[in-house]
């Protein structure tokens, strides 16, 4: 262990922990307030110097092998070796991830979330990992969690530019990963995702000829080159060429895709496209997968702007890369898949 992460994880013992610095009370957290971040931070005050030596990390902490940690994301990854329903974690310790777990999460998606844990890894927990970032006491602080097809933050203020705290990942794979059964049926039944797509689909409709032909690219980035296009150069279809019923729906479609988390989140992404001249200043893109065949939905679209990436690739199953911030100049450190 190198100077600067002995040093850390000594700084947080003690009254380097005290929640007043975030302007909460000493004692139980859980009790008193549903706030993720309130909940990570009691999480991390209740950890042994052994738990914190492998889940916790300065803020800037660099990976010898995987960069910028907390601003990693990938389809399918684990940030830390102990897996949360492991006995690394004290079942209190289980129930306070889920706690933060479920903040993040809109209540009315927490059944959807839970039935794609099970389809993607055998339960909610199953394969998943942990992470904090930063002291609470004295600076930006931040919980990352990740799995397969899941990447989620907590400490969406320790980087007031950033929505979600950090670029995040999401999907779904409605047969099982021991299965091998990877590729879904035209239109995916029972993906919990897949109506953000048939959304899409919605607005395409609605373009005319000449808008159909600009919206469908044929040269698809790299679903994880989510980091921000230079000014002017995004591609497909400017949002800006919509008529007001057309732009409309565009706007009803950010809603469907910010629908599953929580209402903070929600919130820091209106902000985010309002900083970087709204909606209309993005642009929109559809794309085919290799097995679309005559499918008459949009598997893949890709919604960007100066400082917005929002990636849904549908084969063979649904992945989706989301990076949103109300300026371009934000760390992203984003793979395909850690292996």
């Amino acid at each position: 262990m190198d100077i600067d992460r002995r040093t850390f994880l000594q700084g947080l013992g003690g009254s380097a922990l005290a929640a007043a610095s975030w302007g909460l009370p000493g004692t139980s957290l859980a009790a008193r307030t549903d706030s993720a971040e309130a909940l990570a931070i009691e999480l991390l005050r209740g950890m042994s110097e052994l738990q914190r030596a492998e889940v916790a990390f300065p803020w800037d902490h660099v990976d010898g092998e995987r960069g910028l940690l907390r601003a990693r994301v990938a389809a399918n990854w684990n940030v830390t070796k102990p897996t949360v329903d492991s006995d690394f974690f004290t079942s209190d310790q289980r129930a306070l991830i889920r706690a933060i777990y479920e903040q993040l999460i809109d209540p009315a998606w927490h059944e959807r979330y839970d039935r794609k844990g099970v389809d993607d890894a055998g339960g909610w927990d199953r394969h998943l990992s942990i992470a904090l970032f930063g002291d609470p006491a004295t600076g930006p602080f931040q919980f990352l969690m990740s799995g397969r097809h899941l990447t989620l933050r907590a400490g969406g203020q320790a980087d007031p530019r950033v929505a979600f705290g950090g670029p995040i990942f999401y999907g779904h794979a409605t047969g099982t990963w021991w299965s091998g059964r990877f590729v879904e049926r035209s239109h995916h039944p029972g993906n919990v995702f897949f109506p953000q797509a048939v959304a899409a689909s919605g607005l395409f409709d609605l373009l005319d000829g000449t808008q159909r032909e600009r919206a469908h690219i044929r040269e698809v980035p790299e679903e994880f080159d989510i980091g921000f296009s230079a000014a002017g150069a995004q591609r497909g279809l400017p949002l800006s060429q919509l008529s007001p019923d057309q732009l409309e729906e565009a706007s009803r479609l950010v809603e469907i895709l910010v629908e599953p988390f929580r209402e903070h989140d929600r919130a820091q992404v209106h902000a985010a496209l309002a900083a970087q001249g709204g909606l209309a200043d993005s642009s929109l893109s559809f794309f085919e997968p290799w097995y679309r065949g005559g499918d008459d939905l949009w598997d893949g679209f890709r919604l960007e702007g100066p400082s917005l990436t929002w990636h849904f690739r549908g084969a063979p199953h649904v992945h989706v890369w989301t990076h949103v911030a109300n300026t371009s100049d934000v760390p992203i450190n984003s793979i395909a898949i850690e292996r």
